[in-house]
């Protein structure tokens, strides 16, 4: 008897479910965030996925030669200082002076550095990633003129003038792959690493052999040049220690970021899709320090500049962008089934909602495990245009007709279509995607402008 009582309840339940509008929409409401549990472990996936890649790259560039930066070159002038010490004599009951000399070292930097930077950019596989990496020749001349460190303090009798030698700093001294020499007047000194420095910047120094320096730097100006060749990735930053610093960089790079503190003169600034040519010109002005430096050389990192050699977006950045809207894509998709339901009276059942949330669902994974063997424009067409066959001819299945299948494989696919145009884009992504937004806020009220919603 007690279930022949209850059985109008039930049926008055199961009715409201049916036809209730409210009780769809909560329907539809609650399944969206269900099907955000799979969601956030595609985002982990991509983010997986994209670790891996950094680890790969971070490898292939170990291997190949890290990024490059140059620093120098500096004159490294030794000279004396001296401190007087008294020691009292109790046999004499006087004191005694003693003289003690210390060899310090002063750093003198060019007056002027120039330098002409060629890179050559190619890309290394291993498996399904790569890396961008580089052969750069960088050539620099310039002159310093004659060292008067008076205003320092230092006489010039105080100089120990033939131990002299010049440094060169880099961020990559795997990378070189040429003999470093540097001319000064047309004579050639060979260069050492100088595993002893103590360098504040992490930086590894080469270090010349000794010169004579009062003949080149005590009362004429010394020309110099020298060139290196490295095997980089990344980036390649020259610091302006000239008091007057330029640098002319060409390379087959087609998307080049410009970094650092000095960006390169807009007038010669020239950019393709087969590569770019940038000049840059620096004052001593322009810079916080002076040209000579007494005990050690401080960490001029900060004013470095240069140029980058990254993808803008990689198919990681661009799959996991496209996963942010996987919330708008399911959502929408299933508003629009809802507004099919509740306008043609078509019942949907919820686990067939679902079986439509898991295939949009699919789609993210398709991204990116096909973006792994091919470019992220074929992976995404595959990936969209498998999902939107298959939920169209699911659709057909359950509204038992051709027209609202059609009008549901032609929303997903405009919508495919405008999330991918924002994917792309760099500076206007947030202003295409509110005006785009609008629209679609605009078709739903003019769709829903007819639905009696007190009904249920």
């Amino acid at each position: 008897m007690e279930t022949q009582n209850n059985n109008p309840q039930q049926n008055k339940i199961g009715h409201w479910l049916k036809t209730s509008i409210t009780a769809r929409m909560l329907m539809v409401g609650f399944l969206v965030i269900i099907l955000l549990i799979p969601l956030s472990y595609i985002s982990s996936l991509i983010n997986e996925r994209a670790f891996r890649q950094t680890d790969v790259v971070n490898e292939i560039n170990s291997k190949w030669g890290n990024h490059v930066l140059v620093y120098g070159p500096v004159l490294k002038l030794p000279y004396k200082t001296y401190t007087e010490t008294k020691t009292y004599n109790e046999k004499t009951k006087t004191y005694f002076k003693e003289t003690q000399t210390h060899i310090k070292y002063a750093y003198i930097f060019p007056e002027n550095l120039d330098s002409k930077v060629n890179v050559n950019s190619k890309t290394l596989n291993r498996g399904n990633f790569e890396s961008a990496v580089f052969t750069t020749q960088m050539v620099f001349s310039g002159h310093y003129i004659p060292v008067d460190l008076k205003a320092k303090g230092i006489k010039q009798e105080d100089i120990v003038w033939n131990e002299a030698t010049i440094i060169i700093k880099t961020s990559n001294l795997k990378g070189i792959k040429s003999e470093v020499q540097i001319k000064l007047n047309d004579k050639a000194y060979n260069f050492e690493t100088n595993f002893n420095q103590n360098d504040k910047n992490n930086l590894d120094v080469l270090e010349s052999s000794f010169i004579k320096g009062e003949t080149l730097f005590a009362t004429k100006s010394t020309k110099f040049n020298f060139s290196i060749t490295f095997n980089g990735s990344r980036q390649i930053e020259i610091i302006p220690i000239g008091k007057t610093t330029t640098m002319q960089m060409d390379s087959n790079w087609a998307d080049p970021s410009f970094m650092g503190n000095y960006l390169p003169n807009d007038e010669t600034k020239q950019i393709t899709e087969n590569g770019f040519k940038a000049d840059w010109k620096v004052l001593h002005i322009n810079r916080a320090f002076s040209q000579q430096h007494l005990k050690n050389i401080p960490n001029l990192n900060q004013f470095a500049f240069g140029t980058k050699f990254m993808v803008m977006v990689d198919e990681y950045q661009k799959s996991e962008r496209s996963a942010k809207y996987g919330f708008l894509v399911i959502g929408l998709t299933f508003l629009v089934f809802f507004l099919i339901q509740t306008l043609s009276k078509i019942n949907i059942h919820p686990f067939q909602y679902l079986m439509i949330g898991l295939a949009l669902t699919m789609f993210y994974t398709l991204l990116v495990s096909i973006s792994e063997h091919s470019n992220f424009l074929k992976a995404y067409l595959i990936a969209g245009i498998s999902v939107i066959v298959l939920i169209t001819l699911y659709s057909k299945s359950i509204l038992k007709t051709f027209k609202f299948p059609l009008f549901i494989g032609a929303s997903l696919s405009a919508l495919y279509a405008f999330i991918y145009v924002i994917i792309q884009l760099e500076n206007y992504a947030l202003l295409v995607g509110s005006i785009g937004l609008f629209l679609i806020l605009a078709i739903v009220m003019f769709v829903s402008r007819k639905i009696d919603w007190n009904n249920g």
